[in-house]
């Protein structure tokens, strides 16, 4: 039987940030307020694309795994800002990375793409039709930031992050995967106007997250519940056969509720919320990131993934860790950083919604 072994991983987060403090110079908040309702500190924005940040992603997995770009047969990117529709932004990523005999798709599903991108590639080595994929989570939903919705605004961060899947006979990667969706939720979390229809032919496109809070935190908690327990008994395990859960990060009272819900330790949950706020399909894999960086990830670990986005989609899985927990080798690949402040790079998004900022440009200081 063949399973897909995660053998390299990547990240990439832009260094200019946006903190609490620097949130409450453009809205009526706090980084207490924020903090208390999130667990979030700061985030990440990028002034580069979806398509860039997800090549650097990538590229570090890629030597992370020690394997040439050539070698890859699948390049997935999960992502619901993809910087076209047409051509998908999997092909960019694709022809960057020199990876010139991968297929690629993108694949939306909101902050669930990447977990389920993860599932599609996997079962695609399972059955022998591949056997390299590069699964790529990317958002930069910062440009989609109504900054005057004070309750949300402040909810969501840019960033990357990518892993190599190989095909192996050795029970590792993820074993089993659960896609789900929970009916009659689609309203409590989109995004009008983020798409093609209507079909918008002039430039006072206007969009605004909309944003029931208590509705999604429900449905979270119970889409997530369900696609956990599905896992488990697909596996036959229980929650004291996990030895890490990293699951998505939108809100650390969400975390902490799915923690209890299901009887795990908040002490072996991943949390990165505080660091790069929500950064939908980019989220696992970040923590992830930053797990195997701080040595939690050890070798032969169960550890348990779950997620939710817009739709409200809902995922979970069972990933069983190889041996590698450490690169191959390193990309000296880079991404010149934004030269000015976090003010100065959201200059036009603040004029669009109708924010004065101008004071907090370096220009004007």
């Amino acid at each position: 039987m063949n399973y897909a072994e995660i053998t390299g991983w990547g990240k990439y987060a832009p260094p200019t940030l946006m903190t609490n403090d620097d949130m409450a110079k453009i809205v009526d908040t706090s980084d207490e307020w924020i903090f208390s309702r999130s667990g979030i500190r700061q985030r990440h924005y990028s002034h580069v694309s979806t398509g860039e940040m997800g090549w650097l992603a990538a590229e570090r997995a890629l030597a992370a795994a020690g394997i040439d770009a050539k070698d890859i047969d699948l390049v997935i990117l999960g992502s619901t800002t993809p910087e076209e529709i047409c051509p998908n932004t999997a092909s960019f990523i694709k022809n960057k990375l020199g990876a010139k005999k991968a297929a690629a798709f993108d694949l939306n599903s909101a902050c669930t793409s990447w977990l389920y991108g993860l599932n599609v590639a996997t079962d695609m080595i399972k059955a022998g039709s591949i056997h390299k994929a590069i699964v790529v989570g990317s958002e930069r939903i910062s440009l989609a930031m109504d900054w005057q919705k004070r309750e949300s605004c402040f909810l969501f961060g840019d960033g990357a992050g990518a892993v190599v899947i190989e095909a192996t006979r050795t029970s590792a990667g993820l074993l089993t995967g659960k896609m789900s969706c929970v009916p009659d939720s689609r309203e409590c979390l989109h995004l009008p106007s983020w798409g093609m229809s209507p079909l918008h032919l002039t430039d006072d496109v206007f969009v605004s997250l909309n944003f029931e809070g208590q509705e999604i935190f429900k449905s979270a908690i119970t889409g997530m519940g369900e696609a956990i327990a599905d896992v488990l008994e697909a596996e036959g395990l229980t929650v004291d056969d996990i030895d890490l859960f990293i699951p998505h990060q939108a809100n650390a009272r969400i975390i902490q509720t799915l923690a209890k819900r299901i009887n795990f330790p908040i002490e072996k949950v991943v949390m990165v919320i505080d660091k790069y706020a929500n950064t939908s399909a980019a989220a696992i894999p970040l923590a992830m990131c930053d797990a195997l960086d701080a040595g939690m990830i050890q070798p032969g670990m169960t550890i348990l993934t779950a997620s939710f986005g817009a739709g409200l989609t809902c995922g979970a899985g069972i990933i069983k860790w190889g041996q590698k927990v450490k690169p191959v080798a390193e990309s000296d690949k880079e991404i010149a950083p934004f030269i000015g402040t976090v003010f100065d790079l959201m200059e036009d998004s603040f004029k669009h919604y109708g924010v004065d900022a101008a004071h907090l440009l370096t220009k004007n200081m």
